[in-house]
Parts: C-alpha cells; sequence; structure tokens
C-alpha cells in the first residue's frame, strides 16, 4: 500500500470519472465503491467514495458536492515514450480546446493532465543552457507537445 493517496473532490460524477480514467491508462482497475447512508449530508444510497488504481497508483475520488472545483494548479503527468501514445491520451482526456497548452489538456470533468513525453525532462535539464533553452522555447509554442519536434529543437 503506498502512504498517499490523492483525493479527487466531485460533485456527483466520482464514480463516472473513475471508470473513465480506469479505461484509459494502462495497469487500472477499480476498487471500493461506497455510499451515503441515511446520517448523509448527501441521498442515502448515492456515492460517497470510489478507490480506484491508475498505473499502478492508487486514487480516491469523493462525490462531495458542488463547493469546490478542480483547478490546472494540481495535473497529473502521463509520460508517453511514443507520439502515438501522446496522441492517445490527449485525444481521450482533452475536452477542453481553451485548456490546451504545453502539453496540458483538461478532460471532461475539469481536471487537469499534463501528456508529455518520457525525454522531456532530459531534454529541458541539459547542461547546455542553449539547447535547455531551445527545447523550452518549442515547449511554450505547442499545445499538444511533439516528441519528434522537440528533438530537433533540442539538437539546434
Amino acid at each position: 500500500m503506498q502512504p498517499i493517496t490523492p483525493c479527487l473532490w466531485f460533485d456527483d460524477k466520482a464514480e463516472e470519472a473513475a471508470r473513465f480514467y480506469t479505461s484509459i491508462l494502462p495497469n487500472s482497475k477499480m476498487g471500493l465503491v461506497t455510499h451515503y447512508g441515511a446520517s448523509g449530508p448527501r441521498p442515502k444510497g448515492t456515492v460517497l467514495t470510489v478507490t480506484f488504481t491508475l498505473n499502478g497508483q492508487e486514487f480516491m475520488a469523493l462525490n462531495g458536492g458542488p463547493e469546490f472545483q478542480h483547478s490546472p494548479a494540481v495535473s497529473f503527468v502521463v509520460k508517453c515514450e511514443t507520439q502515438d501514445e501522446i496522441d492517445r491520451y490527449w485525444t481521450k482526456l482533452s475536452a477542453d480546446k481553451n485548456a490546451e497548452q504545453c502539453g496540458w489538456v483538461k478532460d471532461r470533468f475539469g481536471v487537469s493532465w499534463q501528456i508529455v513525453p518520457a525525454i522531456l525532462d532530459r531534454l529541458i535539464s541539459d547542461a547546455d543552457p542553449v539547447r535547455s533553452d531551445r527545447v523550452m522555447a518549442a515547449v511554450m509554442k505547442m499545445k499538444k507537445l511533439d516528441i519528434a519536434e522537440l528533438k530537433r529543437a533540442h539538437a539546434g
């Protein structure tokens, strides 16, 4: 068991979101679904929490009501080995074209994701500041990140 489990607050879409996410990411599965009882505060029998695993990482989703919304200040990073992976996750997760920038997308539940090449950290942390700057400049111009273009920027 991992020592920290992120919990995502939803109005009433926790189970739907968990099922959606587990259908997209590998090594993912649904876990325990709990329901509100007679003491509320939401109607008895409605989903309270859902546990689920995304690529080996445990999460919890809570149906807590409309008081809180998701923010891009918290996002989930999906590191991809190939452009096909980036394209697939991008297509499945991006639901707000206005929120697309520098590899970031917002899904239909308002959760932010960063769909990035696994090599990005290495490219932007190059010891040569000129190479690093070229890669960062390329990232800043993109919506969906393009591995080939980032490699070209790195090479000069």
